[in-house]
This record gives C-alpha cells, structure tokens and sequence, in this order.
C-alpha cells in the first residue's frame, strides 16, 4: 500500500525545508498543513518559549475508527548543521545530499514516514485506535521540545520514534541518562612577561584536572567527556578564568553517579593544588530509559515485525532522544531504526528500501495496537 515513488518525493521536500534548531518555523507551518490535509486535529504548543525558538511542536490527531488502543508516533523538526539548503540527489537506492550540506534524513525520515503512513491510512480507509502525531522542536538541541512536551493533552501510553540510525528491525529499547557538568575555574590575572609569579594560571588548574580524568568509554554501560574549554584573553595575560564544560552518560544510574562525582573531584584537587578556586554546576540533562523485553511496546513492536517478516534486534545505546525524555513521562517509547547511515556528516544518506520498510512497519504497529 505504500507508495514508493510519492515517499521519495515527499522525503525530498521535507529536507528541502530549511528548519535549524529554534529555527523550525518553516517546517512547522509545512507539516501543518499537511496534517490538516489528511483530516487531523492540529495544534502548536509553546514548547521552546524559554528557549527564544520560533515555534513549537506540532500535535496532530486522528481520530480512531475502531475501539482501539491510542498509538502516538513521534519525530523532530531540526537537523545539525549544515543543514539549510539542502538538495537532495537520488542514486538506485540511495538517496544523499549533494556534498554541501547533510542529508537531513536525521529527521526527515521518520518526518516523511508518519506522513505516509497516514495518507495511506487515508487511502485505504483502514481501522485504526487513536493517532497522535508529535513533531517536536530542538531535539538537536538538548531535546528541549519534548522536555516541553504537555503529555496531558495526550492519551496514548505507547509511543513509537522514528529517530535512530541503522537498518530498519532494530529497535532502541534503553537509552542513558546524561548529566552535563560545568566547571569555572579562577585563578589570578597578571602580566605574563612582566610578573607572571604574581599570578594564578586557570588554565594550568584545568589542565591538571583534566590530565586525571577518566574520560572516553569507562565501561560498556558508560562514557565520559571534556568537549568545551573557553578562557583567557591574550598571551601576555595569566588567565584568571577558565569555563569546562563536559558530560557523563550511564545505562546504570550508579555508573553515572560515580562517573560525575569523579570528575567534580578532579576539579576540587587541581584547584586546592593550584591555588584557584572552582565553582561546579551538574545538571540532569535526560532519564536513562528501558523498555524490558518483555513489556507490552516490545512485544507489539516485535509481533508486527515478525508479520512483515523483519529480524528484529533489541539493543541499548550510548546517545539520546526524544525517547528519553517521553518515557520519563509515564509514556513507554521505543526508537525505531530507519535506515540512514553517517548522521550529522556531509555523507549522510538514506537508504529507500528501508525508507518502505519502516512505513510498512509502523502500519503493522498500528493495525496490531
């Protein structure tokens, strides 16, 4: 029932629309319309308000035909950049970007796939429970869209995202919560060529911190990283100010824990060491999540994959989505696979035949619910 060549189509236009991070207006204004095109109840909510984005999420609902369970279908407006004028080019199965830009299929694809899988719900006059569609704002961002997601207007406990990597069967049941920590370290300003005993280098007291840190993968379960260090004004200036900002990930909150509290008290060390003084922010950026094997969503999810004749493969992973965030909202979610390759690069592409497959694997879900 899924129209191969109207898909492709469709997939080329949304990546055509221009839509950054707080810069998703035009893609909201076009899934709008084509939502209330195919007869759903569409509003935009004030999500990213705080954030000083241009738009919200986008809610659309179609109403059920039959007394069936509510399914909600998830995927986000904003890509990385570059990601503004992009031109898409088909080649046999693949389609990419012409080298300029990315492809955007991070997350055009699940975009275009709930798109088509309404129209052929349309179509077809299937019977369906309850449709809620969610196009969220500032994924990319720190998932601040579905942070800001009103789960009260919605009715669905069972949730499907569109919105990982790899071919399509794979199914993202656990993800890691992430702290993000900030470190700012003061030292004391002098003049570098003239007095520099007089003063207190911060970026010395970073890096001593830093040389001492467990960073990269700790464990299977755990990462850690320094990404960001800004300080300093010139190099005839001892530095008195230097900011760190890094992050922890864990499947195991333990880990986490552990991980974070490891590098806070590397900073504490360097600067009682060094002379300096350090102020320490952590914040919880995201929930770890994990959807058992033996849970309602999975079995479902692996029931209609099963019928379409999909090898399923349930794994964890090291990143975050909107998956997080919608579980830590009573909502059970699972991340769906969707068969682009090299997101958030100048190789991205996504593959067609996947492309079919994950609209005809969300029309199972739904026919199953």
């Amino acid at each position: 029932m899924v129209n191969k060549e109207r898909l492709i189509n469709s997939f080329m236009d949304i990546v055509r629309v221009d839509s950054g991070t707080l810069q998703e207006r035009k893609m909201a204004d076009f899934l709008k319309v084509k939502l209330e095109e195919l007869g759903l109840s569409v509003t935009e909510d004030n999500a990213v308000e705080a954030y000083g984005g241009d738009a919200g999420n986008v809610i659309g609902v179609l109403a059920g035909s039959a007394d069936k369970e509510p399914l909600m279908f998830l995927a986000h407006m904003d890509r990385v950049t570059p990601g503004m004028g992009i031109e898409p080019i088909l080649e046999g199965n693949i389609i990419k970007s012409d080298g300029r830009t990315i492809l955007g299929a991070d997350n055009g694809t699940g975009l275009a796939a709930i798109l088509e899988m309404l129209t052929v719900i349309k179509e077809n006059g299937l019977t369906h429970g309850r449709v809620e569609v969610v196009f969220t704002v500032a994924e990319e961002g720190g998932l601040h869209g579905a942070k800001g997601l009103d789960e009260r207007v919605l009715q669905a406990k069972k949730a499907i995202v569109l919105d990982s990597s790899g071919r399509v069967g794979t199914v993202i049941n656990q993800g890691p919560a992430q702290d993000g920590i900030v470190a700012r370290i003061y030292g004391k300003a002098a003049h570098a060529g003239v007095a520099p005993e007089k003063g207190v280098n911060a970026i010395v007291t970073a890096a001593k911190a830093i040389s001492r840190m467990k960073i990269g993968r700790l464990d299977e379960e755990t990462t850690a990283n320094i990404g960001v260090i800004e300080g300093g004004q010139a190099t005839n200036i001892v530095p008195d100010l230097v900011e760190v900002r890094g992050e922890t990930r864990s499947l195991s909150e333990a880990k986490l824990a552990e991980a974070t509290k490891g590098i806070c008290e590397e900073f504490t060390q360097a600067a009682s060491e060094n002379n300096s003084r350090v102020e320490i922010e952590v914040k919880r950026l995201y929930p770890a999540y994990h959807v058992a094997e033996g849970h309602e969503l999975l079995q479902l999810v692996k029931k209609a994959a099963n019928e379409l004749g999909l090898a399923v493969n349930t794994q964890p992973t090291g990143g975050g989505s909107d998956a997080n965030i919608i579980n830590g909202k009573g909502i059970a979610a699972v991340n769906l696979s969707v068969g682009n390759e090299e997101v958030h690069t100048l190789d991205e592409f996504q593959r067609v035949d996947d492309l079919v497959r994950v609209v005809e694997f969300c029309l199972k879900i739904l026919e199953l619910a």
